[in-house]
């Protein structure tokens, strides 16, 4: 694999399945394959043994979580910070309500594409990009938002769509 891993070319890919992924997920929720669960995980799994996040992070350059009370306090004592300092520094209130950081890319986010704060990182960024979740046709929206994101969700759906 290269240094840098062709994020666009995915987009591009994803945008033109966008209507197919849709259509097969929709059947997923309708009649639920029998050990879909099973299914899932080991995808995930054969999924992040061909991507390495490294070589991409645009999620960490693109997508702003939010962060939990738990997420913000295990940071911020990582930090050795108060609470209010930290937010001050790095968090700021969205329309919804949420606290998501200041700018993107990630403030921790590393030349390297490495998180800075990897062992304390955000639930949100801990889960991304959900293709291990029990279930996984309860956030079929999600899923097909995060193809256009994240080469691993597009090539779990498409390993999905040839396994089922």
């Amino acid at each position: 694999m290269s240094k840098d891993m062709d994020i666009e070319k995915y987009r591009q890919l994803a945008l033109q399945k966008r209507v197919e992924h849709k259509k097969f997920l929709a059947t997923l929720r309708k009649k639920v394959p029998k050990h879909l669960d099973k299914i899932v995980q080991e995808i995930h799994e054969e999924v992040f043994m061909e991507i390495d996040c490294t070589k991409c992070a645009n999620c960490c350059k693109t997508l702003g979580p939010d962060l939990t009370e738990a997420d913000i306090t295990r940071i911020s004592k990582h930090f050795r910070m108060k609470l209010q300092e930290f937010e001050a520094a790095y968090l700021q209130v969205d329309e919804d309500g949420d606290k998501i950081f200041q700018c993107m890319p990630c403030p921790f986010l590393g030349p390297d594409n490495l998180c800075d704060i990897y062992d304390v990182r955000p639930k949100a960024c801990r889960e991304f990009p959900h293709t291990d979740r029990k279930k996984i046709y309860q956030i079929n929206h999600l899923t097909l938002k995060n193809t256009l994101i994240c080469p691993a969700a597009y090539l779990f759906v498409e390993k999905l769509r040839e396994r089922i």
